[in-house]
C-alpha cells in the first residue's frame, strides 16, 4: 500500500470539518471516550507547540459533475474533535484553569493555534472493508490484544481508575490470586472491573457489562467515595476470617464470590455477621467441596456438590455466580434461605465427571 504524509494547519482541518469536506467519525470509528481530563491535556500539547503523533486520511465521497470530494479520518478522531472543540467553544469541552477560551486569545495566540501543522498520512482510495481493517490494525498495539487490553487503551476515565486501586490491593498479594502472567495481561484489571461493577448492580454473565460501566462512569464516579469504604469493610472482613492460606476461599473464582456476598451482606441486606461462627462454617463448606472435587459425594451439606460444579463448568456464566453466591450467602448468614429454585440438576450420569474434566473454572 503506497501512502504520502504531509503537513496540514489546524485552520485546514477546522475549515474542512466546517464545510463537511472531513467527515471526522465515520461508521467504522469509535465513540468518544475521551474524558475531559483528556481533552484538555492534549490542548495543552497543541497550546505550547509540541507535536503529536500522525493522523490518518482516506479518500471519502466523490461527485463526478461538480467535482465536489470528502474524505474520512480513519485514525485521530478524539485529537482532531478535540480542536475541534476547542476551536468553536461547544460545550462538549470544559475549559480549566490555565487554558482560556479560543475566543479570548490574542489574535497573535488565535494564529499560532490555527497555524499548528498536523501530519497528516494520506491513504487515497481504498474499499471501504479495507479502511475498516485498516483502522482496526491502528489501533492494536499488536495482532493478540484481548477485550481487556482494548478496553484499557480506549478508557482511561473515572471507573478505571477506581478499579486499577482495587486491583492493587495488598490482599490479593497476600492472598496470591493473580500470577504474574495475569498481571501482564491485564487480567487482575479485567478480574477487578467485573467485581466492583458486581458490588454496584448483581451477576451478570462474563463481563458483558463491563463497557457499560467503563461508558457511564469514564468522566466521573461519584459513588467511588462510598464503595471505597464498603470494599474496605469487605476485605477487613474476610481478613478477620483468618482463614488459612490453603483454604479454598482464596482461589480466583471462590474469593471473587465471597467478596460479592460478604459485601452483599454488610451493605446491601445489612446484616451484622458473625466472624467466629462464618469462618467455622466456611471451613466446613470448603472442606465440604474439596472432598467433592476428589471424588467424594457430599453427605451433609447438599450444597457442597452443587457449587463445585459451579466452579469448574460455565464459571462465569451468570447462573452459575448466582449459585454460588446464594450459596455462599446462606453459609456466612444461617438465617439466609438460598434462592436456587430456578436450578435444575442435569439428568446426565457423565455432567458431573465431564464437569471435572475441565479443571478449576474462571471467576
Amino acid at each position: 500500500m503506497k501512502t504520502s504524509a504531509t503537513n496540514r494547519r489546524v485552520h485546514q482541518l477546522m475549515t474542512a470539518i466546517t464545510e463537511q469536506k472531513l467527515n471526522p467519525r465515520p461508521d467504522f470509528q469509535r465513540r468518544m471516550v475521551w474524558t475531559n481530563e483528556d481533552k484538555l491535556n492534549f490542548l495543552f500539547t497543541v497550546v505550547h507547540g509540541y507535536p503529536f503523533p500522525e493522523i490518518y486520511v482516506c479518500a471519502g465521497s466523490l461527485n463526478p459533475d461538480t467535482g465536489a470530494a470528502t474524505e474520512y479520518l480513519v485514525d485521530g478522531q478524539q485529537r482532531v474533535t478535540t480542536l475541534y472543540q476547542y476551536f468553536k467553544g461547544l460545550p462538549d469541552l470544559r475549559l480549566g484553569k490555565g487554558l482560556l477560551p479560543y475566543s479570548k486569545l490574542t489574535n497573535e495566540e488565535k494564529e499560532a493555534f490555527l497555524e499548528y501543522e498536523v501530519v497528516v498520512r494520506d491513504l487515497g482510495k481504498l474499499p471501504i472493508e479495507e479502511i475498516r481493517r485498516i483502522f482496526e490494525i491502528i489501533n492494536s498495539a499488536n495482532y493478540a490484544l484481548n477485550s481487556i487490553e482494548v478496553k484499557n487503551a480506549r478508557y482511561a476515565g473515572a471507573f478505571k481508575k477506581f478499579c486499577e486501586g482495587v486491583a492493587e490491593r495488598q490482599e490479593f498479594r497476600d492472598w496470591k490470586i493473580f500470577k504474574l502472567s495475569d498481571v501482564r495481561r491485564m487480567q487482575d484489571l479485567r478480574y477487578c472491573l467485573v467485581l466492583v461493577a458486581t458490588f454496584l448492580s448483581t451477576y451478570f454473565n462474563r463481563d458483558d457489562e463491563i463497557q457499560d460501566f467503563l461508558e457511564r462512569y469514564n468522566e466521573s464516579f461519584e459513588a467511588g467515595e462510598s464503595l471505597s469504604i464498603e470494599i474496605d469493610g469487605t476485605f477487613e472482613f474476610i481478613r478477620s476470617l483468618t482463614l488459612p492460606p490453603t483454604s479454598r476461599a482464596f482461589r480466583k473464582t471462590d474469593i471473587f464470590s465471597l467478596l460479592v456476598e460478604v459485601h452483599r451482606a454488610l451493605y446491601k441486606r445489612k446484616v451484622k455477621l458473625d466472624k467466629v461462627r462464618a469462618a467455622d462454617r466456611l471451613l466446613k463448606f470448603f472442606a465440604e467441596v474439596d472432598a467433592v472435587a476428589n471424588g467424594f459425594r457430599s453427605e451433609s451439606n447438599e450444597f457442597a456438590e452443587m457449587y463445585y460444579k459451579s466452579t469448574v463448568r460455565a464459571a462465569i456464566d451468570r447462573g452459575n455466580r448466582f449459585r454460588r453466591g446464594e450459596i455462599l450467602q446462606s453459609i456466612l448468614d444461617a438465617d439466609y434461605a438460598p434462592q436456587l429454585k430456578f436450578f435444575v440438576p442435569s439428568e446426565s450420569e457423565n455432567e458431573f465427571e465431564k464437569a471435572e474434566e475441565l479443571g478449576e473454572g474462571d471467576y
